[in-house]
């Protein structure tokens, strides 16, 4: 596979002049910036309008053009704001770019979600109910099975081990989530849904006065598990939240403690990884996840489920 070129400002200023007609032939053109000051420079600010995607293989290329597809089918039937392409195109032979315009505002990371913002939480995830999976997939999204919750369970009670030498973590409070609580939460058939997947802090733009007005990042979407979307909100916006808008999105509450446990599970062993030495995401990040993920909500209660209860 051939190797892709390291993206520069003088390869982002030009593309972009010929495409925003800025600055004439000889001009400046826009101003450009990495939106990540390290690491590779595959996504870029232009302006104060636009922002710039390269895709940096072939593998991010399929992905890029699938989500452009995506992004027009889930448009409609949600009440945020979704990037649109202004142009598309290749930026290397074979890799692709895409020219998105700028959604205002900040992140769930820089701006806390007030209740109004967690109605429009509600609205995401009902919208992404109502899309249909068998469109989705015709566009190329992939479906996938859901997590067993029963080893993720095994793993975050290893990884507690880890935390609690360096009194991170008080292991006891896994002990809520029994081997006989995770099968009761296992994923029910025929409730695939599309899943944007990465509902993180960053991907999600945030008013300063608490609104989501837009959702970021679509190329990792599958039809999977809704619970997956529950979690990743629990572990950005916290888990009060994140189950207030999944109860208002008409979720009951098995998926919204299934939710729950798998932020909770992913936020204990991803924080242990990362104290031994594996993953980039910053400790101060892991550190929110952990506190959002195992904020107490009173659905809690639903998991004193008797042994003997049916699903």
């Amino acid at each position: 596979m051939t190797q892709a070129p390291t993206p520069t400002a003088d390869t982002v200023r030009r593309l972009v002049r010929a495409l925003l007609k800025e600055g004439g032939p000889g001009g400046p053109g826009p101003q450009v910036r990495p939106v990540a000051e390290e690491g590779g420079h595959w996504t870029w600010w232009v302006g104060t309008r636009h922002v710039l995607r390269l895709a940096p293989d072939h593998d991010a290329t399929v992905r890029r053009r699938r989500e452009l597809r995506l992004r027009d089918l889930v448009r409609p039937h949600v009440p945020v704001a979704v990037p649109t392409s202004v142009a598309h195109g290749e930026w290397s032979p074979g890799l692709t770019y895409t020219l998105d315009t700028k959604v205002p505002g900040g992140t769930a990371e820089e701006h806390d979600v007030s209740a109004v913002g967690e109605a429009d939480l509600a609205g995401l995830l009902g919208g992404l109910r109502e899309v249909p999976p068998r469109q989705a997939e015709t566009l190329g999204v992939p479906r996938t099975a859901p997590r067993s919750l029963e080893a993720l369970r095994r793993m975050a009670v290893a990884a507690a081990d880890t935390l609690a030498r360096a009194d991170e973590f008080d292991p006891g409070r896994l002990h809520q989530l029994t081997q006989a609580g995770a099968a009761q939460l296992a994923a029910q058939p025929a409730t695939a849904v599309l899943v944007h997947h990465r509902l993180r802090g960053e991907h999600l733009v945030v008013s300063a006065d608490g609104r989501v007005r837009g959702v970021l990042h679509w190329t990792d979407a599958v039809i999977g598990d809704p619970a997956e979307d529950i979690a990743g909100l629990a572990l950005a916006v916290g888990s009060g939240a994140a189950v207030r808008a999944a109860t208002l999105a008409g979720y009951g509450a098995r998926p919204c403690l299934r939710g729950l446990w798998l932020a909770r599970c992913d936020s204990v062993s991803r924080l242990a990884d990362r104290l031994n030495g594996h993953g980039t995401t910053p400790l101060p990040v892991l550190h929110t996840h952990l506190r959002h993920a195992w904020e107490p909500i009173l659905l809690e209660r639903v998991t004193d489920l008797r042994e003997d209860e049916e699903g």
